[in-house]
């Protein structure tokens, strides 16, 4: 729309089903281009995408006429059909439901990028699930124990 104006910075955060550690360094880059792709393709700005064998960051630049949840829904869907068109992990590929998402200034552009660029390194000091409790905890996020993970049983 003419005269729309907008700054929506958004850093995604999704899990593997069970937080099975099943994206392989094979093909972990070509998933990440997908999804940025998918991103790119809802009019949207994808900053960078990466991740764990268990769990993807994205950094969105956002526009305004489109919707979180229709957002990550697409990038689920399509990222999830794409591993098992090409059966690419043993078993069928699901992620785990829903997502953790978190706005950003300008001025946190870079300190994002980076945090998400360096996630190998990160994850020798933190696992992913007190990264993600962190990040909640951070942002003043209020949340459910029992709802933030599925574990296999």
């Amino acid at each position: 729309m003419a005269n729309t104006y907008h700054q929506i910075y958004l850093q995604t955060i999704f899990a593997v089903k069970y937080r099975n550690a099943v994206i392989d360094k094979d093909w972990k880059n070509d998933l990440f281009a997908l999804i940025g792709n998918l991103i790119a393709e809802k009019n949207c700005k994808p900053m960078i995408v990466n991740g764990m064998e268990d769990h993807v960051h994205c950094f969105i630049g956002l526009r305004p006429v489109v919707s979180v949840s229709d957002l990550m829904k697409t990038v689920k869907a399509k990222s999830s059909k794409y591993i098992n068109d090409h059966s690419l992990t043993a078993r069928r590929f699901e992620w785990q439901e829903g997502y953790a998402v978190f706005s950003y200034s300008q001025s946190q552009i870079d300190s994002v990028y980076k945090y998400i660029q360096n996630q190998e390194a990160h994850h020798k000091k933190q696992t992913f699930r007190e990264e993600y409790l962190d990040f909640l905890q951070k942002f003043k996020v209020e949340y459910d124990e029992q709802y933030i993970f599925h574990d296999l049983i």
